[in-house]
């Protein structure tokens, strides 16, 4: 497998997790996103979105989007699942990460931002206020619905990490990027202090990474 990967992105972030909760290696080609390398001819003959991650896997095919490359991932390797076996505790842990996936972090995607800075006009601080306020709403209703349901256990969904977990380690990643205060937020921060204590997720981390930068 042949991971296309850039340490701050937090789509490939959870791919990285994935992989290594699932024992698995893939070759790394790293993509500067903040560079524009995306849009380069090369890459966007790989995945025509100019996104990471991609995932190659070995017969060839391109498999692009974090959460369609992590199920991939489990079900062609299923031990240990990132899923729980029952059918309302699946759609519950895919539902906490799609609320992250698709409500909070295509809000604050770096294209989005650039838009805002270089088409809408907007200041950097305009911007920012926009970024944390976006962020604030996704992860209030987030920490009610964690908070107030039995389901929560150490991590998002009982006492062994999934998917969900998989995509709240990133987007908290995010947030302190920007200095966003997460005081309000104590059990998504406890769970996140459950993961990172894990190696597989603390070695995705984006400081870990090799083409990470200070």
């Amino acid at each position: 497998m042949k991971l296309y990967d850039y340490f701050r992105s937090s789509a490939a972030y959870r791919v990285r997790i994935a992989l290594n909760l699932k024992g698995l290696q893939a070759e790394r080609a790293f993509i500067h996103l903040r560079k524009n390398a995306q849009r380069e001819a090369e890459y966007l003959a790989v995945n025509p979105q100019g996104l990471v991650p991609a995932l190659v896997v070995d017969d060839g095919t391109v498999l692009t989007q974090s959460l369609a490359i992590i199920e991939y991932l489990e079900e062609t390797h299923p031990a240990p699942s990132l899923l729980p076996a029952a059918p309302a505790a699946r759609a519950r842990v895919r539902s906490l990460a799609l609320d992250i996936a698709c409500d909070i972090h295509p809000i604050h995607n770096l294209r989005v931002l650039r838009y805002l800075l270089h088409t809408v006009g907007t200041t950097e601080a305009q911007k920012d206020a926009w970024y944390n306020y976006w962020i604030d709403v996704g992860l209030e209703a987030l920490e009610t619905r964690l908070a107030r349901d039995a389901a929560t256990g150490r991590f998002c969904h009982g006492d062994t990490p999934t998917l969900a977990d998989i995509c709240l380690v990133p987007q908290l990643a995010n947030a302190r990027r920007v200095k966003l205060d997460l005081t309000p937020y104590p059990t998504l921060t406890r769970i996140e202090s459950a993961c990172v204590a894990l190696p597989a997720f603390a070695d995705a981390q984006p400081a870990r990474q090799p083409d990470a930068e200070s």
